[in-house]
């Protein structure tokens, strides 16, 4: 096994690795999350981080087992579903409601483990062995991105939602 596969297989492994723990991390404050909207997302998130690991998962056994890089072409949806979800979420929420320190510093935490992902994601690209992997890293920091822009407004949400409405809505105080 050459150097460079050697390098890529255990970047796999490292990212895979990044992948169970952040499905875990969300499935657990998914269950410990006491809005609905939080609740939704994060099962979301956790759903989203199990899709990546199961790529990673087959790119990496099949270079194990000295394939070469497999056919995988992974295009994720740029966060679309996940603001979907979100978006759905906030409709029906009520703007009074008190922030949770639990559900803010999970959303910190969460916020926290995306940002590295996205820069091990890049740093990757960067090293990367083959075309077709540099792409699947680029890719998934983007979507790794997209994550850490909704977990900053769901954050921002938390904080104080009234004012999240009115920053999103472009609205003033007036009306206009």
């Amino acid at each position: 096994m050459s150097k460079e596969q050697e390098a890529t297989l255990e970047g796999l492994k490292t990212a895979l690795q990044m992948e169970i723990d952040g499905k875990e991390f969300y499935q657990k404050s998914s269950k410990n999350s006491k809005n609905p909207v939080g609740r939704e997302l994060l099962k979301k998130l956790a759903a989203e981080e199990d899709i990546h690991r199961k790529v990673f998962l087959n790119i990496y056994e099949t270079l194990k087992k000295k394939q070469g890089w497999p056919d995988i072409t992974f295009t994720g949806d740029g966060g679309k579903d996940l603001r979907t979800v979100f978006s759905k979420a906030l409709e029906a929420m009520d703007t009074n409601l008190k922030p949770m320190t639990e559900e803010l510093d999970a959303v910190k935490t969460g916020m926290d483990m995306e940002n590295k992902t996205y820069d091990y994601y890049t740093g990757r690209a960067g090293q990367a062995a083959y075309t077709a992997e540099k792409e699947l890293y680029i890719s998934l920091a983007a979507q790794e991105s997209e994550h850490y822009r909704i977990l900053l407004d769901y954050f921002e949400f938390l904080k104080d939602p009234a004012g999240y409405f009115v920053v999103k809505e472009h609205t003033s105080v007036d009306g206009g």
